[in-house]
């Protein structure tokens, strides 16, 4: 309950003529309750708002760096594809010159056979080629050229074998590749899926977050309203009800003057017209009746007799001290109103209010005179 509110309740608690009609016409205290109520609510709504925001704010870091790193594993596995296609390459040039190499072995051995044969007449009768030197000379020939056809049918075979492995591992090997970075990508591309779903989250609860501020400042605005115009309503009753009381001619005139300024905030040294501490309050208010005041509760303490509580006149001056027995101790001054009540502007961050007068630092009170 703020300080105005709370001076204005008791005003109408402590003044037997301040009834629950007169408080009106005014929003109620239910209505200004009902509204502070649905501000509790939004407020309620908007920290659990915040917190889902937070939470999928956090989720969505997490997710960012997950994908990162897919994202990442997946460059990696491009990196490597390339190397094993380049593998690849190379094998299958390698393989290309064994099997050059295998056509030439046998280009090599069908070179010998014809050789070999060239000129040799299977025909003629074996005896005649007994004693023949050109016979023997052919013999020992081809079992020269059988050993060294040999040895290259071998080497050929050995070529075709290792051209047949080095294929098969550079295609093995390119497959496995591929089939990495093909979950690599599915990988990625999950990744990224979860940071589109999660950052269209975000940007949801982020609408729903301001669309609650927004309800939040309105619920705010409404109930702000409400005991302002709660306020004012209660400011004319009092001021409508004290300002018919009676008293000293000037004292009288002073308290209706000062119960005008209602609702003016408190600022340190100031005396008026829009705002005022407790000394220019009760200074400018004596002063519309012709009777000047020092803007110090020092002097205004001795500008006129002193008055027993229980002769109390509208008008008069209260002042209140750290020690109620000793003046020299005053620090705040505020005007009699009646019914136990006072008129005077608090301390910073309040308004010039009504309130109760019974205040255990109260030191006496002073009847400015002329």
């Amino acid at each position: 309950m703020s300080p105005i509110r709370a001076g204005f309740l008791v005003a109408c608690l402590l003044v037997t003529t301040c009834s629950p009609a007169a408080a009106k016409p005014g929003p109620s205290a239910d209505e200004v309750a009902d509204a502070r109520q649905e501000v509790r609510q939004r407020t309620k709504e908007l920290g659990t708002a915040t917190a889902r925001l937070a939470a999928a704010e956090a989720r969505l870091t997490t997710l960012d760096a997950a994908a990162e790193r897919q994202v990442e594993a997946y460059n990696g596995e491009k990196v490597r594809l390339a190397r094993a296609e380049q593998t690849h390459r190379d094998a299958l040039a390698r393989m290309v010159a064994a099997e050059q190499r295998v056509v030439g072995a046998q280009a090599d051995v069908a070179e010998i056979a014809a050789q070999t044969y060239g000129g040799f007449d299977v025909r003629s009768p074996i005896l005649g080629m007994i004693g023949n030197d050109d016979f023997l000379h052919r013999v020992s020939v081809l079992r020269q050229i059988g050993g060294e056809r040999g040895q290259i049918l071998d080497r050929s075979r050995d070529m075709r074998t290792v051209a047949t492995i080095l294929r098969e591992h550079a295609e093995q090997a390119f497959l496995d590749q591929q089939e990495a970075a093909e979950r690599a990508e599915a990988a990625k591309l999950a990744a990224q899926k979860a940071v589109a779903e999660q950052q269209r989250e975000t940007r949801e609860l982020m609408t729903v977050k301001r669309e609650l501020e927004s309800e939040l400042d309105s619920a705010r605005s409404q109930a702000e309203r409400l005991a302002r115009a709660r306020q004012a309503a209660m400011e004319r009753s009092i001021y409508a009800r004290y300002s018919l009381a009676t008293g000293s001619t000037r004292g009288d005139a002073a308290a209706n003057w000062a119960l005008s300024q209602l609702g003016k905030p408190y600022v340190w040294a100031a005396d008026g017209p829009s705002s005022y501490d407790c000394s220019g309050l009760t200074m400018r208010a004596w002063e519309k009746v012709g009777i000047r005041l020092d803007h110090w509760t020092g002097t205004q303490w001795t500008s006129g007799p002193h008055v027993p509580i229980n002769q109390l006149r509208r008008g008069d001056l209260l002042f209140f001290g750290y020690v109620s027995s000793d003046p020299g101790t005053i620090h705040h001054v505020g005007m009699y109103i009646g019914k136990g009540l006072m008129v005077h502007a608090p301390q910073t961050g309040d308004v010039v209010r009504v309130a109760s007068m019974w205040r255990r630092d109260l030191v006496g009170a002073t009847r400015p005179a002329g």
